[in-house]
């Protein structure tokens, strides 16, 4: 991880990755399927882009498949270690 990635970021960026993978979509296609520039696809899997709640949902619609599916993998996750320590 580097410091420009964010460690929810590589943890969601690994399942949109699976997710896209499965559904045989390119980075490419998907992007255009919701409505976004190809880079920022790539930059959400790489974790230097984390998504707000409008981009789960176009995430979601593009990929066919439930909000859910996308942040299910933080579920059973100690979410502390994924928030960065203050002061």
């Amino acid at each position: 991880m580097t410091a420009s990635t964010q460690r929810e970021g590589v943890v969601f960026g690994a399942r949109l990755r699976e997710l896209r993978e499965q559904r045989g979509e390119t980075q490419r296609s998907l992007a255009e399927a919701a409505g976004f520039p190809h880079p920022y696809i790539n930059e959400m899997e790489h974790g230097r882009k984390v998504p707000s709640l409008t981009t789960l949902i176009r995430l979601a619609v593009a990929l066919d498949c439930e909000v859910t599916d996308l942040v299910d993998v933080f579920n059973g996750r100690d979410l502390r270690k994924l928030i960065p320590k203050r002061g």
